[in-house]
């Protein structure tokens, strides 16, 4: 049972991610994604005259389950399942964080970037409010998130998904090499 407790590598994982796809297909012609589940719960909860809200999200209610299983899944990871070992990040990598002054990190999460002080300053709120912004403007605007167009899409061989996923790709590698400094720097 020490296998639960510690992470699994790419090649038992990425198989089970996979097989999510063939598995929706065959039990019903279901898509794979996260990102709708906003739509899903903005249709349910906030019926209005928006047309972009006025479809059958019931259909699609069986995608707000998988969602609460996510949920409930990373509860249950992080308060019964916790591996007491300190997770390691690579020396590389804390050596330049350090240098852009973000040296506290409790666990994966670089507190200097991401908590309620850091907020409040001019590099929190660009890397939390606009960056939320601008990846929620996105996933709109791409008509998915990565989820659904690398995984549930590239399986299909959708071309809109291939073009996606480059593009997502792309957009990681500018914001890490390019922009993520210049952030970090105020």
């Amino acid at each position: 049972m020490t296998f639960l407790f510690e992470p699994w590598p790419w090649y038992v994982a990425g198989p089970l991610i996979g097989l999510i796809v063939p598995a929706l297909l065959l039990l019903g012609n279901k898509h794979f994604g996260i990102s709708a589940n906003l739509r899903h719960i903005c249709a349910a909860c906030f019926p209005a005259d928006v047309p972009f809200f006025q479809y059958n999200w019931k259909r699609e209610a069986w995608n707000l389950f998988f969602i609460g299983g996510i949920a409930v899944g990373a509860f249950i990871a992080a308060f019964f399942m916790k591996n007491p070992e300190p997770i390691q990040i690579h020396p590389e990598l804390a050596q330049d964080l350090a240098q852009y002054g973000v040296t506290h990190i409790d666990g994966m999460v670089p507190t200097d970037l991401f908590s309620w002080d850091s907020l409040l300053t001019l590099r929190g709120f660009v890397m939390m409010v606009v960056g939320g912004f601008l990846v929620g403007f996105g996933t709109r605007y791409a008509g998915g998130c990565t989820s659904g167009h690398a995984i549930m899409g590239l399986s299909n061989l959708q071309w809109p998904s291939l073009v996606a996923t480059i593009s997502f790709m792309i957009g990681g590698f500018l914001m890490t090499h390019l922009l993520l400094p210049f952030i970090l720097a105020l």
